[in-house]
């Protein structure tokens, strides 16, 4: 056993338990399997969509197939990593001459054999079409195939379900931002990635804040910029990946006591004389900051090079910006987005809406679900405001209360060769009424149809297949162990939103 220090999960191990024993339980004869992974469905939270965000598949191949087997399997002694597989299986599924063969063989080969194509990322594919395939390319591996499954599907749902939410995000920022006649600029700020905390471990926060900033270019979750950069060819030097700005967490305004005026002039004055800067104002007392703190500091504010943001961070989100019919006070009644405008008024936009003073504005990012966020665009509507007077602080409430079955992904067998006989296999369960579970069949093809729609031609064998190759969306990205396709950040938002947004 590796000391703890340097341990590393055995490559042949990344997988389910019962990938273990497929090998031996295909025809004899099997010499290709070829499977493909589709969304098939949207569920709640995103039931209101019908298609996902392609999303992941790059960083996959780049990370695991690439970097982790070639590091941790192929460069390391054979005997080490077959004594090592033999170990694992013996005291785990109770096999005392554990089968090693095919290990070994995968060893002296020295590469992935496997190819897998995909559309490009950042495509909108309507559920129920494939979105990528694997098949084995050397006819021994044919149980490579369907063992990547949970390695894969365990490394991009994350991606691609948050891809998909935050152009949910998006899109709706956009709509109420042209009805209200905000700054169309300003869109791509308006949702800031709060999730990192609460994801369930740095690699699903790498995943889902780098899909979040195919939307967006605000973020708190700073290591994604990097996992950009370093899997989608970004360059924070030349393009703008990711961004925030100074804030105060409740820990700063606590220790300093309940002299918030003071607190908030200082850090308006002397820390950060200029710029952005937000301030956390609910540690204490929201309505009091409103009614008698940021009132007194108004020239103060006015006369800074920059914005002060307000962030309360508890409470009813609708009713602290957009105001409580039922609230104690005049401030309470108003909400947040309106006292700002008592005190710093602002400017009217070509819709007729009202927008703050840019020397002010407001973030609110508790519990931020897409049907929170539209609550409150929409309560900004109905008060005259534009949409782009707040910022959305988007968390694991839309990262995290999400999971693979939330966009229904699945990875299965839809075609085989045993004994160079073809096999258009499928998956149709009698008990599923829905026909969710219903797979593709046969080889298939990604094609827009006259429509641009993108549809599914399945069924079809190898030699109906290969007539379709012009018009197939399903480009290879990786094949024996190399990268074929090595798609941009930039380009990836283009495919997403078009030409000019970011």
């Amino acid at each position: 056993m590796m000391e703890s220090k340097d341990y590393i999960y055995p490559a042949p191990l990344l997988g389910d338990f019962y990938k273990q024993s497929h090998r031996v339980q295909y025809p004899k004869g099997t010499e290709l399997v070829y499977s493909t992974w589709e969304s098939r469905v949207a569920l709640p939270p995103l039931d209101f969509t019908t298609s996902a965000v392609a999303f992941g598949f790059q960083a996959f191949c780049k990370e695991y197939l690439i970097d982790y087997f070639n590091e941790y399997f192929f460069s390391r002694p054979k005997d080490e990593v077959v004594t090592e597989y033999a170990r694992f299986i013996k005291y785990t599924l109770g096999d005392q001459n554990p089968e090693t063969q095919h290990i070994e063989r995968l060893h002296d080969l020295g590469y992935v054999p496997l190819l897998i194509k995909a559309v490009k990322e950042g495509t909108q594919v309507p559920c129920r079409v494939p979105m990528l395939t694997v098949e084995n390319t050397v006819s021994e591996f044919y149980w490579l195939t369907n063992f990547v499954e949970t390695l894969l599907s365990c490394q991009t749902w994350v991606a691609s379900t948050s891809a998909t939410s935050a152009r949910e995000f998006r899109k709706m920022m956009n709509e109420y931002c042209e009805k209200t006649g905000g700054a169309k600029g300003f869109v791509q700020f308006q949702g800031h990635d709060f999730s990192m905390r609460g994801m369930a471990s740095l690699d699903a926060a790498l995943m889902s804040g780098g899909a979040h900033l195919l939307s967006f270019t605000g973020t708190d979750t700073a290591p994604c910029v990097l996992w950009l950069e370093r899997y989608y060819n970004a360059n924070i030097e030349k393009e703008l990946v990711g961004t925030a700005i100074p804030a105060t967490e409740h820990s700063v305004m606590q220790i300093q006591g309940k002299n918030e005026y003071e607190v908030y002039k200082h850090l308006m004055t002397k820390t950060y004389p200029g710029g952005f800067l937000s301030i956390v104002s609910d540690t204490w007392d929201l309505w009091n900051v409103l009614d008698n703190v940021v009132p007194r500091l108004k020239d103060t504010i006015m006369a800074r090079d920059g914005r002060v943001v307000i962030r309360p961070d508890s409470g009813d989100p609708t009713k602290i910006i957009c105001g409580d019919p039922d609230g104690e006070t005049e401030t309470q009644r108003k909400g947040v987005v309106e006292k700002l405008w008592d005190i710093f008024g602002g400017f009217i936009t070509d819709k007729g809406y009202k927008h703050l003073d840019t020397h002010i504005g407001c973030i609110y990012g508790e519990s931020m679900s897409i049907s929170a966020a539209r609550q409150i665009l929409d309560g900004l509507e109905a008060k005259g405001f534009a949409s782009t007077n707040m910022v959305l602080g988007i968390g694991s409430v839309a990262y995290q209360f999400v999971s693979r079955d939330t966009l229904a992904f699945t990875f299965k067998c839809t075609y085989a060769v045993v004994n160079g006989e073809e096999r258009l296999v499928y998956k149709a369960p009698s008990t599923d009424k829905s026909q969710i579970k219903y797979s593709p069949k046969g080889l298939v093809v990604v094609k827009k149809d006259e429509d641009g729609k993108l549809v599914c031609v399945d069924n079809l064998n190898r030699e109906q297949w290969m007539g379709y190759n012009s018009v197939d969306l399903l480009e290879p990205i990786f094949e024996d162990g190399k990268l074929l396709r090595d798609q941009t950040l930039a380009e990836i938002r283009e495919i997403l939103w078009g030409p000019g947004v970011f």
